[in-house]
């Protein structure tokens, strides 16, 4: 079974931008999708966005269309989320996560989709 670590998390100010990094430790990541969700204390673990294990489609939350993207290198077994125009609402603990669904162009928006998550990594965006 995969493990799946995020890096590339910071303190940012609003208008930066900052990439994620989901890597995996096995090679069957290849074959699945990858999404982001990210979640504040207190609230419901929300997604971000969705990537196709070919990179194929993607699917984006309506509060991050325009500004994320998601994309991955499947030789690197990486999964990226571009963040461009941070805001403060965007402040939260981002995670990674792989379905139990292999090799599907269907994506999940939902947690309980989702097999293996990475402990995350906190972006912090001040105004």
């Amino acid at each position: 079974q995969a493990q799946l670590t995020e890096s590339g998390g910071g303190l940012m100010q609003a208008g930066d931008s900052l990439r994620l990094s989901c890597t995996a430790s096995g090679s069957s990541f290849n074959y699945y999708s990858g999404a982001w969700f990210r979640q504040v204390p207190g609230k419901e673990r929300e997604f971000v966005a969705a990537i196709s294990w070919n990179g194929n489609v993607r699917d984006y939350a309506d509060s991050v269309k325009g500004r994320f993207t998601i994309s991955r290198d499947n030789a690197k077994k990486t999964v990226y989320l571009q963040m461009n125009n941070l805001e403060p609402a965007d402040t939260a603990r981002y995670y990674c996560a792989a379905p139990y669904e292999r090799m599907t162009s269907t994506l999940y928006k939902q947690p309980d989709e989702y097999r293996v998550w990475g402990p995350g990594t906190q972006v912090t965006v001040s105004s």
